[in-house]
């Protein structure tokens, strides 16, 4: 498989490193040499030196030989037009990165019109998943999520209050044949192993037997929870900012949006004109108090610095703020997330990276996936001959730490796996891998040399 990527950029390496591990025949392509220099030594990649809006650098890398192209530059402009000359220069398929407002309600025009096959926009990727969590209060729709025989079920530890203060490799006999495959902890998602302890206060995702499963949804579902949102602040008036607040807004929120820059709140004012826009510094506490911080059904911080959102989160959860989201695009953070103990912590990048990838290769091997409160992922494989995961005990896989197989569909038969269970060619593999270990786990669907699909 050929895929190009103009733009390299934070999301154009990001995708470029995950293919690569695939066995792509990768090209990038950008203005700023250095740039492509320090990624050459890094990665077997072709690189080119050059603008990709000019069609004889299209026709020079040889596009319509390709079966994808990732448009990734600043400019939505840019990878709209990028995008549109390589798709008619005979390019398969062309993906490109819009961000802004004025082209979302056009979408539909863009990608018809300019023959885009998929554009991908982080911020409103975002936007619904905190949406989600604060309209829904479920991460996953009604809270459970069915495929073939197996059931994935999201609760409270405290409604199971005999699995709390225990170890996972304690519960064999309280949950048979049903695995915990992950737990949702202070805003960040953890996929547990044996000598993890279960807290009060842990989200957890348990799979199972369908009947089975649905019979303890029946104790442990929450009803009507999803209505009591009334009062948000959104800190940050950009693009995610924007978007989350006309979706708050549009559902019936009250919302208060502060930002700092005066001209994007004349912008934002003018575009949002059922959201309290406030011209002001996030992190002034006397500005926040006298907008009454603290009695917030919801905090959501979205400036541009991820030091800024995690110091006003930890602000919002001292004040005693209930449900406090953060956007954060540093993955070395992620101690610090669980600390500070936010409910939600999003990152942009994997998010958007995720699904590219799986738009790219999920024609082959990805049946299905659902993104889980924008840091992990459930997706389901064709096991097929020749992968690198096939008929090798799970044990002996080395998983990456974020990764575990969840559940295995042998023909009518679902089976919840051990370490000694093997993966067999024809199998349905039921996958829980968080967004940043995505990556490494493609090298398991990757097929051994000299072996094809």
């Amino acid at each position: 498989m050929k895929v190009a990527i103009v733009g390299a950029g934070k999301l154009g390496v990001s995708v470029a490193e995950a293919l690569i591990i695939g066995d792509c025949d990768l090209t990038i392509i950008d203005t700023n040499e250095q740039v492509l220099d320090r990624i050459s030594q890094k990665m077997d990649i072709m690189a080119i030196n050059g603008n990709g809006a000019q069609i004889e650098v299209l026709k020079d890398a040889n596009i319509g030989s390709y079966d994808f192209l990732l448009t990734s530059t600043n400019s939505d402009e840019a990878n709209i037009i990028i995008a549109s000359f390589a798709k008619h220069l005979g390019c398969k398929c062309v993906i490109a990165r819009v961000r802004e407002p004025e082209y979302m309600n056009q979408l539909e025009f863009i990608r018809e019109n300019m023959s885009i096959d998929y554009i991908v926009n982080p911020d409103l990727s975002i936007t619904l998943e905190i949406y989600k969590y604060l309209v829904e209060k479920y991460t996953l729709s009604n809270g459970i999520f069915t495929t073939g025989n197996a059931s994935l079920i999201e609760f409270k530890a405290r409604k199971m209050s005999k699995l709390v203060g225990r170890k996972i490799k304690e519960l064999s006999k309280d949950i048979p044949n049903m695995l915990i495959v992950a737990l949702s902890r202070n805003g960040k998602v953890i996929i547990p192993h044996g000598e993890t302890e279960i807290m009060e206060s842990d989200g957890l995702y348990l799979i199972g037997e369908k009947n089975a499963i649905l019979e303890i949804n029946k104790h442990v579902h929450e009803r009507g929870k999803y209505t009591n949102i009334q009062k948000v602040m959104i800190i940050g008036g950009g693009k995610t900012g924007y978007y989350l607040a006309k979706k708050l807004a549009d559902f019936g929120a009250s919302v208060k949006l502060i930002e700092q820059n005066k001209e994007r709140c004349h912008y934002l004012s003018t575009h949002l004109p059922n959201v309290m826009v406030l011209q002001g510094d996030g992190t002034d506490q006397s500005l926040l108090e006298e907008e009454n911080f603290g009695e917030m059904d919801a905090v959501v911080t979205a400036t541009g610095f991820d030091e800024e959102n995690l110091l006003l989160a930890m602000m919002a959860k001292k004040a005693g703020v209930e449900d406090v989201i953060s956007k954060v695009s540093r993955s070395n953070y992620k101690a610090l997330i669980e600390s500070i103990g936010v409910d939600m912590s999003l990152n942009p990048l994997d998010i958007t990276s995720s699904a590219i990838l799986r738009y790219i290769q999920g024609s082959k091997k990805i049946i299905s996936s659902t993104l889980i409160q924008g840091q992990a992922e459930i997706m389901e494989i064709n096991a097929q001959r020749g992968m690198a995961l096939i008929e090798k005990p799970l044990m002996d896989l080395n998983l990456p730490e974020g990764v575990i197989v969840a559940a295995i569909h042998r023909r009518n038969k679902l089976i919840i796996p051990q370490g000694q269970t093997t993966i067999q060619p024809g199998d349905r593999v039921t996958i829980f891998s968080l967004l940043s270990d995505v990556p490494e786990l493609e090298t398991l669907f990757k097929h051994k040399r000299g072996l094809h699909m």
